[in-house]
């Protein structure tokens, strides 16, 4: 049994990998521990999982001259000295990063230890901090092919546990029939309906929603059903237009702000639309679920390029956030849902790219080390 000090935080996208691959080195008899910020996410999702976090000072990369850039240094240092407090504390045999500001102190920290640098890359473009922890890695591991990182090894997402255990149920067709009619069937709906999941994630995308709630009518008039997940405080114009539906119809347009149950979604959905950040890319693919991947417009163009493999594969379409009307969106959902071979082909292609035993990958990795 090894003892393993995991790194990575600030948002889901870095917290979830981190856990999902800590959970499966747990599983394989491993000590696992984390180290984290105080301000990120990771101070609540970490504990929840079961799992000990230790504390280091969150490191401001500042893009432009400010008063961070000078404290940058010592604010450095501190957080170095913290990791490496916490190597020693719970007598790491390896460090695994996953990215963002906490993974940067960790992997300096692992290099004084002397001891080995695993990293995993959710996304397409690699953050600062991987960037530096690839240097001095023993394995890296990416979500997506052609990751620029020296060494990388496509390990897909980790995916937490219960996301994985659903998208093994989904490859298996006798289940997911009966899943996906159970699912329906829980919201009212027949158990074939074309469901389709519109979601721009917990913040909502205006774009998205002014899109969906526009071609709602159209949508259900030609038998598609729509679970619409608009985002906390910005269902009003789906509100309107489910209101303005023929009372028949009506129920065939569900609206929500969020929804806690992701599970009950993707075994509802027929096929999604959405955004392309790596984990969204990584779960649609692994549910085998044919889908539209409208990229935020804003950044560094980097979801963009998460969905760009899937694309290719065949597993999906991708439009830009500019481009996208209630015109585009119907016949996108109506080449997924209504037309037959289309949609059947997206879902072969989901089946062949997406990945569900990414944790295990990288644990994989984790032991190559020790």
């Amino acid at each position: 049994m090894a003892s393993i000090l995991l790194a990575g935080g600030g948002s889901a996208g870095h917290v979830n990998p981190m856990l999902a691959t800590g959970l499966e080195l747990r599983e394989r008899g491993h000590r696992i521990a984390a180290v984290g910020t105080e301000e990120g996410l990771e101070a609540d999702l970490v504990p929840r999982a079961g799992v000990e976090m230790h504390v280091v000072p969150r490191v401001p990369m500042p893009r432009r001259p400010s008063g961070d850039l000078v404290r940058l240094p010592g604010n450095l240092n501190a957080a170095v000295k913290a990791a490496r407090a916490a190597i020693d504390q719970v007598g790491a045999d390896a460090v695994v990063g996953f990215g963002g500001f906490v993974s940067t102190p960790a992997y300096l920290a692992a290099k004084k230890a002397g001891i080995p640098i695993v990293v995993h890359e959710a996304n397409a473009r690699p953050g600062l901090a991987n960037k530096v922890g690839a240097r001095w890695a023993a394995r890296v591991g990416a979500t997506l092919p052609g990751t620029p990182l020296k060494g990388a090894q496509v390990t897909g997402m980790p995916l937490l546990p219960h996301v994985r255990e659903l998208a093994e149920a989904l490859g298996d067709d006798r289940v997911a029939s009966a899943l996906r009619a159970a699912a329906r069937e829980e919201l009212g709906w027949p158990a074939d309906a074309p469901v389709l999941v519109v979601t721009g994630g917990s913040q909502g995308a205006a774009s998205l929603n002014a899109a969906t709630a526009a071609a709602a009518a159209t949508l259900v008039d030609h038998g598609v059903y729509v679970w619409h997940i608009t985002g906390r405080g910005k269902s009003a114009e789906a509100d309107r237009a489910k209101g303005d539906l023929a009372a028949d119809k009506r129920d065939m347009y569900r609206v929500d702000e969020y929804c806690h149950d992701m599970s009950a979604v993707y075994s509802a959905a027929g096929a999604v639309v959405c955004r392309a950040g790596a984990g969204m890319v990584a779960e649609v693919t692994a549910m085998r679920l044919p889908a539209m991947y409208v990229p935020l417009p804003h950044g560094n163009g980097e979801q963009a390029l998460n969905a760009v493999p899937a694309v290719e594969a065949g597993a999906g379409s991708m439009v830009d956030d500019a481009k996208l009307s209630p015109v585009v969106l119907e016949l996108g959902a109506e080449r997924m849902l209504l037309e037959g071979k289309d949609g059947q082909q997206m879902r072969e292609a989901a089946a062949a790219f997406g990945i569900v035993d990414g944790a295990a990958r990288v644990a994989d990795l984790v032991e190559e080390t020790l």
